[in-house]
């Protein structure tokens, strides 16, 4: 599962979930005489990975099509789904920012300016003034610094109306500063936490010593690529916001529910007591396998979709990758007990 950062790509260092990864890769590989350069294996991490909607219709496009997955094809996918894309919003954004921050100094640049002139001629006037006796002089230098200060006024005010205009850009830009930010941790399919920053908040709870009652659950779909290969990729996209769905119906709102890759799916549950956290799991498990989905196409049957769940607690000493392998060793052991339960 790659993260970006900027224009860098940055990928899961788990094991297993790599060794996972790799036995669905090399099969595309050959089959769709790809050629294995680190672009293409980049291209199809992510493919397998499942967590790039954009990027995998793309490809689906491609390889259902017969296309030559080419040097320009593996560039533009590249380019379009894993370098930029979240650099092209934060570059016109930073921009904009820019943009607002020279004007305001070039504005608060000609007002100091305007103000030091105002103020010279002042001290000019009022040393004039300290020397001369006729009243007519006098009136006449008064007037000049009326309209001297007049001029100023208008100057000041035009002043804080710009600078109110860069107040309320500024505002919209932190607004929009702010959704960037929330589809950078977001999962674009489900709307759930993206692995990236699953990976910041269970490193957050662990680093910060959250050891009191935190669980974490690993959940995943049975027999999902049966799903894909008999319904195709739009119904197993389709089982996966379902299954989102029932995590958030079931979770509590202090819990972190994020897409774990691909099929699997993931709770962090901090101050839960092992009932609760048992009971969500089961909840969930249960409800799948009561849940009768239907292809919206024409309606045909999905037949009955199970989940398996390993669910571990985090321990003294623990860091976020002992954690994580023993959900996976419990959620493993669930699928090789005959999936479609919970294992603690």
């Amino acid at each position: 599962m790659t993260q970006n950062i900027s224009i860098i790509p940055v990928y899961d260092f788990s094991p297993p979930l790599n060794a996972r990864y790799l036995k669905k890769i090399v099969p595309l590989l050959t089959q769709h005489h790809i050629a294995a350069n680190p672009i293409n294996y980049a291209i199809l991490y992510d493919y397998v990975a499942g967590h790039n909607a954009k990027l995998t219709n793309a490809v689906n496009e491609i390889l259902n099509g017969q296309q030559a997955f080419d040097c320009n094809t593996s560039f533009k996918l590249y380019g379009q789904h894993i370098c930029n894309a979240s650099l092209e919003s934060f570059e016109k954004i930073n921009h904009r920012i820019q943009k607002v921050i020279d004007q305001v100094s070039s504005n608060l640049s000609d007002t100091w300016h305007k103000a030091e002139e105002t103020n010279d001629s002042f001290q000019k006037k009022t040393a004039i003034l300290e020397n001369i006796s006729e009243s007519s002089s006098i009136r006449m230098i008064l007037q000049e610094i009326i309209q001297e200060t007049k001029a100023l006024v208008v100057t000041s005010q035009a002043m804080q109306s710009q600078l109110n205009e860069a107040n309320a850009e500024m505002e919209q830009l932190r607004s929009e500063l702010a959704q960037v930010r929330e589809i950078a941790i977001t999962d674009g399919l489900t709307g759930l936490l993206n692995r990236r920053a699953f990976d910041q908040k269970l490193n957050e709870i662990v680093q910060n010593g959250e050891d009191n009652d935190t669980y974490l659950s690993l959940l995943d779909i049975d027999h999902f690529k049966r799903i894909n290969d008999n319904y195709g990729h739009t119904v197993g996209d389709n089982v996966i916001k379902f299954v989102a769905s029932l995590m958030k119906k079931y979770t509590l709102p202090h819990h972190h529910v994020a897409r774990y890759g691909g099929e699997e799916l993931a709770i962090i549950m901090p101050n839960t007591v092992p009932k609760v956290a048992l009971e969500i799991a089961e909840n969930i498990r249960v409800e799948m396998e009561k849940c009768r989905l239907k292809r919206k196409t024409d309606n045909t049957p999905l037949g009955t979709i199970t989940l398996s769940i390993g669910i571990a607690e985090l321990k003294v000493g623990d860091d976020a990758e002992t954690f994580v392998q023993r959900a996976d060793k419990a959620l493993y052991k669930a699928k090789e007990s005959g999936r479609n339960q919970v294992v603690h």
